[in-house]
């Protein structure tokens, strides 16, 4: 059996990308993709903050979720990419804590947001003589100040546990992340208690915001079906399909892999699950709301046009 080892070693990720050429064609794939969120989320910020007809509530949310899933992805592909290029897949035990904990609070902020969005659109259809009241800039506020306060209680409470238990000698990771759920299959000691506290917590930040979306979503199909206004219906199905296929693309593998006993995940399965809700999710959110969203492509001709029109 393996000795008790309470020093601050470094642990290993081992990583996403199995070392053959499939591996390199995938770390490319990654590379491409960490791009393309970066680009798609630095354009949709910009775009609505340069653009006053998108300074509403809805792309208020919609610019933090951009500024989230900026963060998100940063926190856990640049690392992965410095592991394959030089081949050092070591992280400090602290730097495992910080990555963990920002991961831990950036993915709990983005499932309240996601929720606050979807609450958006159900005032905005349901009641929409009563939205300036229901979603004033100070609601909004509340709402993503709300997000990361809790996103980020939940996170400390994690990641505390995580640094303070004793690992043993082996500190091999078998994921591409600081994951605290793989971290603690390291653990010299019972975590019982910490399993207990990720299926309430992930009730809480996953569960309950899906049921939340869920209700939400009936309300807006139910009062879009009495509508009389085809382009009305033809607009409200489009947007309740665009948060659908983020939601689902988020929260899906997300409250599976959590939810999932210990004893009966692998860490392949948890790692490609993982590609889904870190790394798919922020580059698909500015693609489906930018293209399938005409205000927002009519402020991109807008400003194309400026920009045009100055050269």
């Amino acid at each position: 059996m393996e000795n008790s080892n309470q020093t601050l070693t470094d642990f290993i990720l081992l990583g996403l990308f199995p070392p053959s050429n499939v591996g390199l064609f995938f770390f490319i794939l990654i590379v491409l993709i960490f791009l393309m969120a970066l680009f798609g989320n630095l354009s949709m910020i910009l775009l609505i903050f340069l653009d006053t007809h998108l300074h509403t509530p809805m792309y208020f949310l919609l610019s933090q979720l951009s500024i989230t899933d900026l963060n998100y992805i940063s926190t856990i592909v640049p690392k992965m990419v410095s592991n394959f290029l030089f081949g050092n897949k070591s992280i400090s035990f602290i730097g495992c804590g910080v990555q963990s904990f920002f991961f831990l609070t950036l993915g709990g902020a983005e499932a309240l947001l996601l929720t606050s969005m979807a609450y958006d659109r159900y005032v905005a259809i349901c009641f929409p003589l009563q939205y300036p009241i229901h979603m004033s800039k100070r609601v909004c506020v509340l709402m993503i100040t709300g997000s990361w306060i809790m996103g980020s209680i939940n996170s400390c409470a994690h990641t505390a546990y995580a640094l303070q238990i004793s690992y043993c000698q082996s500190r091999a990771i078998n994921h591409f992340f600081c994951d605290v759920p793989a971290m603690l299959t390291l653990a010299c000691m019972d975590t019982w208690v910490y399993e207990y506290t990720v299926f309430v917590s992930t009730a809480l930040f996953l569960v309950l915001p899906f049921i939340g979306i869920a209700c939400s979503y009936g309300q807006v199909l139910l009062a879009v079906y009495h509508m009389h206004s085809a382009e009305g219906k033809k607009k409200a199905y489009s947007t309740c399909t665009t948060l659908l296929t983020v939601v689902t693309f988020y929260y899906a593998p997300f409250a599976y892999t959590y939810l999932h006993p210990r004893s009966l995940r692998s860490p392949t399965e948890d790692k490609v699950l993982a590609v889904f809700y870190t790394i798919l999710t922020p580059m698909l959110n500015p693609i489906i709301y930018s293209l399938r969203n005409k205000e927002v492509m009519g402020a991109l001709r807008r400003m194309i046009q400026r920009m045009s029109g100055k050269l």
